[in-house]
């Protein structure tokens, strides 16, 4: 369904809201400002370590709920309907959102996550600092010998009466360097299946025995971590789900990872009432799309595909949401999501970058950071093979990939014993 910006939005039920893109306007015209054709934002945190903006923002639209509309009103939401959730999305684009890089493990999956498995008390520690921008998260689950094999998690957790204690290793943690917290997948029982011996943990990034090390990209930025655990303590009451749960709340929160949710912020929106997306109208302001033919007409024919390609992902993640209002969480197509995000990233990185001619290959030229930036995403959140698996598999039902060690004690499989 979707909800016109115009009118009023109809909840799941189908009675109409009172809410109106006007409402939504009067409110957010007091803590915004408004996009105009020269707004430019960063994207997907690359070449800017700017934490003020975002928590800025965060800060600013939480008592009103506007930033995670659904979430319940005393943890930072306003318990909103999906459809005024969406209309509230579609006014949101008008103004300028920064980067939130930073905060969207936390307010993208950590959050939900919370939602669906955390306790009363969990949510109300923690729900609230996220919303806010106040607390910063990460997540801890690949390991250097379980990137892709999510499940073969070594870094282990040993019951000590009503506390855990934690050791191993954890890469590629995004975030780390500034967050206050992670949510942290780990092994509690090595004689079961690897997919069963697993518990999710909360786990404070401050505490003793934890120690980050930023690993630095060919972009500059450091922005993925090592960490390392030696005996770090997380209290029981960290614990998240049941003891040998892990693997379910693992894939609640790589669903909504997939699905891109909470991630409101950057992008390429314009001011309301704008046609052209600010990249395209960047390629035409340095010239790339002037000559009908030759080379700038390839260009004008790539910035099309592009942009088709985008606005099919734009419907189908709206059908996508549609979809998900019964199922309560996002779905394995979340995959097609990311695989579609990812492609559109790069095309247009390495589009830019082309058109900057020689001066693209400049730090400062157009497109330089995205196209430096661009090989990652195939990477990060689950590699694009992974994410062709899950869709020939969960979507398409084609047969599986031969798994040997599904029923196999992990402290069997994990030595090379099949």
């Amino acid at each position: 369904m979707s909800v016109s910006s115009e009118t009023p939005a109809a909840t799941a039920d189908g009675v109409t809201s009172t809410l109106t893109p006007d409402d939504i306007r009067a409110a957010l015209d007091g803590l915004l400002e408004r996009r105009t054709d020269q707004t430019r934002l960063t994207s997907m945190g690359a070449g800017s370590d700017d934490l003020d903006d975002g928590r800025a923002y965060l800060a600013a639209t939480v008592d009103g709920g506007w930033h995670v509309p659904t979430w319940p009103s005393n943890h930072g939401g306003r318990d909103a309907s999906v459809a005024e959730n969406q209309l509230i999305g579609s006014v949101l684009r008008e103004y300028v959102v920064p980067d939130l890089y930073p905060f969207a493990i936390g307010l993208g999956m950590v959050g939900p996550a919370l939602l669906a498995h955390g306790t009363e008390e969990q949510q109300d520690r923690w729900l609230r600092p996220i919303a806010s921008g106040a607390e910063i998260w990460c997540q801890m689950f690949s390991e250097p010998e379980a990137g892709s094999d999510l499940a073969n998690v070594a870094l282990s957790a040993a019951e000590d009466g009503d506390v855990w204690r934690l050791d191993g290793q954890k890469t590629w943690t995004s975030r780390a360097m500034w967050s206050k917290w992670a949510i942290c997948l780990a092994r509690t029982d090595p004689d079961q299946p690897k997919h069963k011996g697993l518990t999710m943990f909360v786990i404070a990034m401050d505490a003793p025995g934890v120690d980050v090390r930023p690993l630095r990209q060919m972009n500059n930025d450091a922005h993925f971590s090592e960490v390392f655990v030696d005996g770090a303590v997380v209290p029981d009451a960290w614990r998240v789900g049941d003891v040998g749960e892990g693997w379910r709340v693992a894939m609640t929160i790589l669903s909504h990872e997939r699905a891109g949710a909470g991630s409101r912020g950057g992008g390429d929106g314009a001011k309301r009432g704008s046609r052209i997306p600010t990249w395209i109208a960047d390629l035409a302001a340095l010239g790339a799309l002037d000559d009908p033919i030759g080379t700038d007409a390839a260009r004008r024919d790539e910035a099309m595909s592009i942009y088709a390609a985008d606005m099919a992902s734009r419907w189908t993640a709206q059908r996508a949401a549609d979809e998900a209002r019964s199922g309560g969480s996002p779905g394995p197509a979340g995959s097609g999501a990311k695989l579609r995000t990812v492609s559109s990233y790069k095309r247009r990185a390495y589009l830019a970058n082309r058109s900057a001619g020689a001066a693209g290959m400049l730090e400062d030229g157009h497109g330089y950071i995205e196209t430096v930036t661009a090989p990652s995403m195939s990477i990060r959140g689950g590699t694009d093979e992974i994410q062709r698996n899950i869709l020939g598999e969960r979507v398409l039902g084609l047969p599986g990939e031969p798994r040997l060690d599904r029923d196999v004690p992990w402290r069997e499989s994990r030595r090379g014993l099949l």
